[in-house]
């Protein structure tokens, strides 16, 4: 099951679990506008080619620009056999509402 966060949820985890994998799977061009400090990049297209690279020992928390792709991808681990996943309720966009409003959106 995938526990979606919203963003003000997501700043209060990432205190309490500082280990956390924040996974931005949006393309190159959105990444450059805005992102999560500290976060790894796999573009949702290449997740499957690039799991791999994701410790399963950790939660990580998918995030995209609304929501949608990264709750796919989410959907995806969790089949791989991820086991603690979150998908960040309204994407980046609304955690620069919510919690970053200097964050330049798009």
């Amino acid at each position: 099951m995938i526990t979606e966060l919203k963003p003000i949820e997501l700043k209060e985890f990432l205190a309490q679990h500082p280990d956390t994998i924040l996974l931005d799977v949006r393309e190159d061009e959105e990444l450059a506008i805005c992102q999560l400090s500290g976060c790894v990049h796999i573009p949702m297209n290449l997740v499957a080619l690039r799991q791999s690279e994701l410790p399963d020992e950790v939660p990580i928390v998918v995030y995209c620009h609304h929501g949608i792709r990264s709750l796919n991808v989410a959907r995806f681990l969790e089949h791989a056999g991820f086991e603690e996943l979150y998908n960040l309720r309204g994407g980046i966009d609304a955690w620069a509402q919510e919690v970053e409003p200097e964050m330049k959106r798009y």
